[in-house]
């Protein structure tokens, strides 16, 4: 059988593969996608709780990490949040604003691989599923695609197939393979947005798995001020999925259990309520069972008169900052995306097409670019997608 040759191939039925692949369909060009999944947008289906956070209305450069962070600049401002909900408009889907700046849809996550798909049958694009790959080369100007026997060509070739993160949904490196394999450099990939676990004398906050509070996370430069949940294992929630994407084996990371109390509280607190017991105080601001865990680890109880200004100026500042030292994280299996990947130094941030390959592009997770927790990464793989759409 002789090899079917197309404009495009498009390797990942996810979020920055669909969306390239409609928009350059729409642009007359055939492409072919391909997954080794039987159905498309597996990760989108669970995002946002089964709603899709599908973008951000913050979406601003600063809330991406990269080795190079100018590179999301270009893409983020030819392809914005408007762009893409004027679409989600357009095929009538229902949404809603959350905290932070953050779009859901008011129904399902299949909305939005339904809007893909569609935006997809618009132009020449067509979808094989449930093919692994077996063979990827290039020679003569084109890319040559091997799966199940066929081998199809085209002079342009789109890496799209994510990170490992949640590799129980069918994630893994291949993106990475594929590229060394064109002598592209990657980054070190490590998990992020992803819980983190504790060990020695942090164990003991374990008894308080499932209780959360509003705190300031840092770690390094990085600061961001949402929930944190205590775990079995660690820590979890908002602020640390986070500030895990900053966070470096080996560091500590510090957090703030009562950001908006000034210094000199405790003091203050000491004139005008003496006889209240130190817990008491904290349980005021704080879940009960995280006072009473704080209280202990700080030897403080009794009423607050009966303390030193110097032992509650000294529990201030801990209470600040709070030093944990985490032993890891919960890995790839847990993290929602992938930090790492392919270097951006490697692309064109106009196009995202390889400087030493004409006609290989990568986009999406598959990038050293990660965004904050919200719907920002998931804008970058519409942005990139769209990108690397209108220079094929």
């Amino acid at each position: 059988m002789p090899a079917q040759t197309y404009d495009a191939i498009v390797l990942g039925a996810g979020a920055a593969g669909l969306l390239c692949a409609a928009m350059a369909g729409q642009r007359g060009r055939r492409v072919l996608v391909i997954d080794h999944a039987d159905k498309p947008g597996k990760k989108i289906l669970i995002s946002g709780g089964g709603r899709c956070n599908f973008t951000n209305i913050g979406t601003a450069p600063d809330r991406f990490l990269s080795a190079n962070p100018h590179f999301v600049r270009s893409p983020l401002a030819r392809f914005t949040p408007a762009d893409f909900l004027a679409m989600v408009e357009r095929h009538g889907i229902a949404w809603h604003e959350k905290t932070l700046g953050q779009l859901f849809c008011d129904g399902s996550a299949r909305q939005i691989v339904d809007m893909l798909l569609d935006e997809c049958a618009r132009g020449p694009v067509e979808l094989a599923l449930g093919h692994p790959i077996t063979a990827v080369d290039h020679g003569d100007g084109q890319f040559r695609v091997s799966r199940d026997g066929h081998t199809v060509h085209a002079p342009a070739l789109v890496i799209a197939t994510g990170g490992p993160s949640i590799p129980q949904m069918g994630a893994s490196g291949f993106a990475y393979e594929l590229a060394r394999r064109f002598h592209l450099k990657v980054v070190e990939p490590r998990p992020a947005l992803v819980p983190l676990t504790l060990r020695g004398d942090d164990l003991l906050f374990r008894s308080l798995s499932g209780v959360s509070a509003e705190v300031i996370a840092r770690a390094g430069k990085a600061a961001f001020r949402e929930a944190a949940l205590f775990t079995h294992r660690g820590l979890s929630g908002p602020a640390i999925l986070q500030i895990s994407s900053c966070w470096r084996r080996g560091e500590a990371l510090t957090i703030d259990f009562l950001p908006d109390h000034d210094d000199g509280w405790l003091r203050q607190a000491k004139r005008t309520t003496p006889r209240t017991a130190f817990q008491k105080l904290l349980a005021s601001a704080l879940p009960d069972r995280l006072a009473e865990a704080l209280a202990q680890r700080l030897a403080l109880s009794g009423a607050l008169a009966t303390l030193t200004d110097a032992r509650l100026t000294a529990a201030e500042r801990m209470l600040a900052a709070w030093r944990f030292e985490p032993s890891g994280t919960e890995g790839f299996a847990k993290a929602e995306v992938t930090a790492g990947g392919v270097s951006t130094a490697e692309l064109s941030s106009q196009t995202m097409e390889a400087r030493k390959l004409p006609g290989l592009y990568v986009i999406g997770e598959a990038v050293d670019v990660t965004g904050w927790l919200g719907g920002y990464n998931f804008q970058w793989a519409w942005a990139s997608g769209w990108a690397a759409a209108q220079a094929l």
